[in-house]
């Protein structure tokens, strides 16, 4: 251990708040270890022992998209092959098909940037899904989305919002985010919200009460400082509102995109010193998410002992990830994730989509 990571971790002991400095030493640090011993005593520190979980079902209503992201496999072009469109009759026999299983708490609703569906549509999906399953928690629509609604129906960020709020819609997953860097989004995606658009929806639904989550994807263009601020941005939004509840870490997988041949998928080391950092400079954060999606089941049990507390869903159907190459499957039982929990010596704990306790085990 250097002098540097010795200081870091004295203040790590002490509850003091670590500054962007010290996060780029924890990167040059190559003690996995230890860096995975101290995020695991910030999290115990935080939320003890529990480890969330819900039973969910991920609904994406289309993948046509015009903002054509060179990281993403899933959006395409409205004459593709692989396009599709969901009505609201569609969405609605996918969620009474998803409702045979009786654990199921709520849904997740992303999809891509649709060329002509109107706002309403969007509503109106919402408030069926509310009036025939009211039991349902809603999260849906990544900030994204919220600025592309706000921008095709000529309202405001906070009057979108307010809208599907009033239609049933309970939360905002954490997506989209990328890297908040005008540099990266330039490059990567410059046909879809910036940075200061997407703070801006979290700060409103914060404002209005609506929770959201938030991400990062890390592993392509970035660079590592770059990494660091975007955490700092999400602490300092954090600071202000109290409005986030779990931190994602997206690892980029790079099969099938534009980016294909330009970077490869980031190693194991890599995603658990990022999960460790991330629940380290991001003090205000109750929750940090092992995505198993991305991550694969065994990396994200093993990313419990790096400061994660929380390993998503069973989702029923992911699409997005999966047509970027993830690997893992695209839905899982609420028994395999109970077991995976309990294996890694937690306690599981089943949740809805803001994180109000269903059942502990």
């Amino acid at each position: 251990m250097t002098e540097v990571t010795k200081k870091i971790g004295d203040k790590i002991l002490k509850g003091e708040r670590l500054t962007k400095e010290d996060g780029l030493a924890l990167y040059d640090c190559d003690d996995l270890a230890w860096l995975g011993s101290m995020a695991d005593l910030v999290r115990y520190r935080i939320s003890g022992d529990y480890v969330y979980y819900n039973v969910n079902r991920h609904i994406n209503l289309t993948n046509i998209c015009t903002s054509r992201c060179s990281f993403c496999a899933f959006g395409c072009d409205e004459d593709s092959q692989q396009a599709y469109e969901m009505n609201q009759e569609r969405v609605l026999e996918v969620v009474k098909q998803a409702t045979a299983d009786p654990d199921l708490s709520g849904l997740h609703i992303v999809s891509g940037l649709h060329p002509t569906w109107p706002f309403e549509y969007y509503v109106n999906i919402i408030r069926a899904i509310k009036t025939n399953f009211p039991t349902l928690h809603l999260k849906g629509f990544t900030g994204v989305e919220i600025t592309h609604f706000a921008k095709i129906s000529g309202k405001s960020i906070r009057q979108v919002l307010q809208i599907l709020m009033d239609a049933g819609l309970e939360a905002l997953p954490g997506g989209g985010a990328e890297i908040l860097s005008d540099r990266i989004r330039q490059q990567l995606c410059p046909n879809k919200a910036t940075a200061s658009e997407w703070l801006e929806v979290a700060q409103t639904a914060h404002d209005l009460g609506i929770k959201t989550n938030a991400s990062m994807l890390y592993g392509h263009i970035e660079t590592i400082e770059e990494r660091i601020d975007h955490l700092l941005t999400l602490r300092k939004l954090q600071d202000k509102t109290g409005g986030f509840q779990t931190f994602i870490c997206f690892p980029f997988h790079p099969e099938h995109t534009e980016m294909a041949n330009m970077v490869q998928r980031t190693s194991v080391w890599d995603d658990l010193k990022t999960m460790a950092i991330s629940r380290l400079m991001l003090d205000n954060f109750r929750n940090i998410k092992a995505y198993w999606v991305m991550l694969t089941l065994p990396i994200a049990q093993l990313a419990l002992g790096f400061g994660a507390n929380d390993i998503d869903g069973t989702i029923q159907e992911e699409k997005i990830m999966h047509a970027a190459g993830a690997k893992s499957s695209t839905s899982l039982s609420k028994e395999t994730l109970i077991a995976t929990i309990r294996e890694a010596g937690r306690t599981p704990v089943e949740c809805d989509c803001n994180f109000n306790i269903v059942k502990v085990f």
